[in-house]
């Protein structure tokens, strides 16, 4: 049985949810809590195997009782149930240490099925979380956002190579390479060629993750 803990400060929300586990015969909900400080206070004497966390509550909220729900007990599953889609919430959330994020306006068997995913170590994730995520990760690593042929070109002006020998190791025209570090430059985030010799000298890991990387020339 997988014992669950509602936190959410809408009355009519933690009765809907109640019922809504009444109808798993796997779930068992053993307590529900208003705001984010008695979230705490009963994950502490409950230790539920799962925490339905809404994210605004008065007083402490849900991001900030995730982080000490997870502190207290490593082993805690929070999983967000929550009406807020936007980018801020989203990573606050996870990096607090939630391990899924899903939307009140999803289906019942979503919301059943994300409880049980959590508990099985998966981490279930509305849409529209899963592309801000995805996009907090490229933006992490922007190497991922160059072509193969542009992760060359910046490999060899970390090695200090001017444009000509570049051109000529790659048999393509001294055009091209600059069309190619201009590219380079602006995914990176850097203005001229010695930022970019550094930061392809600081980050040189991130040219040997293929699997992150975008074929093309």
């Amino acid at each position: 049985m997988i014992r669950v803990l509602i936190a959410d400060d809408h009355a009519i929300v933690r009765t809907g949810l109640a019922q809504l586990l009444i109808t798993a015969g796997d779930l068992e909900l053993v307590g529900s809590a208003g705001d984010g400080e008695e979230a705490v206070a009963l994950a502490a004497q409950l230790s539920p195997d799962v925490v339905l966390m809404d994210l605004s509550m008065p007083g402490t909220d849900g991001a900030a009782a995730t982080a000490r729900i997870v502190a207290a007990n490593p082993a805690a599953h929070v999983l967000v149930l929550t009406s807020f889609s936007d980018r801020t919430r989203i990573l606050d959330a996870l990096r607090a240490g939630a391990e899924g994020y899903l939307l009140k306006h999803s289906e019942p068997e979503v919301i059943l099925a994300g409880i049980r995913e959590v508990v099985a170590g998966g981490s279930p994730l509305d849409p529209k979380a899963a592309r801000v995520l995805l996009s907090d990760r490229r933006a992490a690593r922007p190497a991922a956002q160059l072509t193969a042929r542009e992760r060359e070109v910046l490999r060899m002006v970390g090695d200090g190579l001017p444009n000509k020998s570049i051109a000529r190791r790659l048999g393509i025209s001294e055009r091209t390479v600059k069309a190619h570090l201009t590219n380079v430059y602006q995914r990176l985030g850097v203005t001229d060629r010695t930022q970019a010799a550094l930061w392809a000298q600081r980050h040189g890991d991130q040219f040997h993750d293929s699997d992150q990387f975008r074929e093309g020339c």
